[in-house]
């Protein structure tokens, strides 16, 4: 069976190599994913392109685990010299867009999904969720069909981490700033210096350290990275904007961390958003456990996936390398997808089976 499910799930990847499926376009490999799970018995669900199932003997007393990854991605850039939706295998490696990221891991996911969908007395309910929109953090992918789910538990989330375990994840806010002045000319004493006052925020935000520091991540990290005011040399400018990114850590919620930034600074402060949170799971969870027990590694991920919109205990762990994540000529080696598969099925057979 485990042979069977290594080939499949390397066969499927094949065939989303070949259909292009961009952010907000992946209509096509959503049909691909559902003929393959419904050729093999699986009851789908769907919502725009996001695809979902639930093991066979699903109960509704049971606590429940998804498994999730995203069938989108980037648009191949200028450095390809291969055709990206060829999947071609040369010296063990399958290449084509979004191979490494994150096909390995969702057919590897798939595939444990499979082992265990007919198993009766699971200790836990399996969700399956292959999701759209995760490449451009767009709100029409995992985010909208989260309350479609049902009550959740705990999640694995398939991005390549080589198979070992991001047991936290870096949430991410950007702040739009705004200083307040008042406009002069700037030969008289006249005005107030929008400018001068975003310095001194500025500086704050250059300086101000939080006082709880991630055991994985070390401390929080705010940097200024765009700034702009005025409109001619001889005008004190009224209004300096800039803009901030905040990279939150596991020891804050975004909330926390915004709270505290707008009662120590004297501009305007307004997010974009406050959805892409920090996200952890702790390392006595059963799934770390286990992982543990198959000689992975744990460690905290400085990139952000589909993992900062859940708001349970998750993992990050999946086959393939993140460095090959977006690169040109992307690959991913077929054994790692077998090795996928394998360690799917042994992280999670100690959680989930009865003993």
């Amino acid at each position: 069976m485990m042979e069977k499910l290594q080939n499949d799930a390397v066969s499927l990847l094949k065939l989303l190599i070949a259909t292009p499926s961009f952010s907000k376009e992946e209509e096509n490999t959503a049909n691909v994913i559902t003929d393959f799970l419904n050729s093999r018995g699986v009851q789908t669900h769907h919502k725009g392109n996001n695809v979902w199932a639930y093991n066979q003997y699903f109960d509704a007393g049971k606590p429940t685990l998804l498994l999730n990854s995203h069938h989108d991605t980037v648009k191949p850039n200028s450095g390809y010299t291969r055709d990206p939706y060829s999947p071609d295998v040369v010296d063990g490696r399958l290449y084509g867009l979004g191979s490494n990221d994150a096909g390995g891991c969702l057919v590897s996911l798939i595939a444990a999904f499979l082992y265990f969908h007919a198993s009766e007395n699971l200790t836990y309910n399996i969700c399956l969720a292959a999701t759209a929109e995760e490449e451009i953090s767009g709100t029409n992918g995992l985010e909208c069909i989260l309350p479609e789910l049902g009550t959740l538990d705990f999640a694995i989330v398939g991005e390549p981490t080589l198979m070992n375990l991001a047991i936290a994840e870096r949430g991410l806010m950007v702040l739009d700033c705004t200083a307040h002045g008042k406009a002069g000319h700037a030969a008289r004493e006249e005005g107030d210096n929008a400018i001068y006052k975003a310095l001194k925020d500025i500086e704050w935000f250059k300086s101000y350290r939080f006082p709880k520091v991630s055991e994985l991540f070390g401390p929080l990290k705010m940097s200024v990275t765009i700034i702009n005011a005025g409109s001619q040399h001889n005008v004190v400018p009224a209004e300096c904007t800039f803009t901030v990114d905040v990279r939150v850590t596991d020891a804050y919620t975004n909330e926390e961390v915004l709270a505290t930034i707008k009662s120590n600074v004297g501009c305007d402060v307004e997010p974009r958003s406050t959805r892409l949170k920090p996200s952890s799971i702790d390392k006595s969870h059963s799934i770390v456990v286990s992982g543990l027990s198959l000689g992975r590694t744990t460690y905290g991920s400085p990139t952000t996936s589909d993992q900062a919109l859940l708001s349970i205990p998750s993992v990050k762990v999946g086959p393939g390398d993140s460095a090959r994540s977006h690169m040109a000529d992307e690959y991913v080696y077929v054994d790692e997808v077998f090795e996928g598969v394998r360690l799917y099925i042994e992280l999670l057979k100690p959680v989930i089976q009865r003993r």
